[in-house]
């Protein structure tokens, strides 16, 4: 992703440097287009490696909820045996022992409706990711033929630039809601 915004950078320098010596008026709004374009396109990317973390970090702890959950079955495994065992061989069992199990089974509900929550949260931020980065790609499109405008100076590729700029705005807003 940084080489992407390294080339964008240098169409951006481009364009400015265009319309700075170029003096009409079609390469001063494209470069004006493409500086604003650049800007959104940096909040939009802001936004798609912000959702991606918070994905990764919430499967994270769903991937953890469920070891503790392992772990609460493997406890109640040995100590299912170990009661076995014990009535087997004709000893008493503890009192506590079915109130753990018990314990176990409650406990291990618990854990397994926080950990399909936190799957949940993270498939929505990963969702959010996805149309934040859709928006990164169309503005980043809208950039490079703002470009070819002020290089082949037709105004026809400035405004198929202000409609790959719209495109990217809509998902833009659209990952806001």
């Amino acid at each position: 992703m940084e080489d992407l915004e390294d080339q964008t950078e240098r169409v951006q320098e481009h364009v400015m440097h265009a319309a700075q010596h170029g003096g009409d008026k079609l390469n001063l709004s494209v470069a004006l287009t493409a500086a604003i374009l650049a800007a959104l396109a940096a909040v939009t990317n802001l936004m798609a490696g912000h959702h991606s973390n918070e994905a990764m970090i919430e499967q994270i702890k769903a991937s953890d909820e469920w070891a503790h959950y392992q772990a609460k079955g493997v406890k109640a495994a040995v100590l299912a045996s170990k009661r076995e065992m014990m009535e087997a061989m004709g000893k008493k069992v503890s009192d506590t022992t079915d109130g753990k199990l018990a314990q176990y089974d409650t406990d291990q509900k618990e854990i397994s409706e926080s950990a399909k929550e936190l799957e949940s949260s993270s498939e929505k931020h990963l969702t959010r990711h996805l149309i934040f980065a859709r928006g990164v790609t169309m503005f980043q499109v809208a950039i490079a033929i703002a470009a070819i405008s002020a290089l082949s100076r037709r105004k026809k590729f400035w405004h198929v630039s202000l409609g790959f700029g719209g495109i990217g705005l809509f998902f833009l807003i659209w990952g806001f809601l």
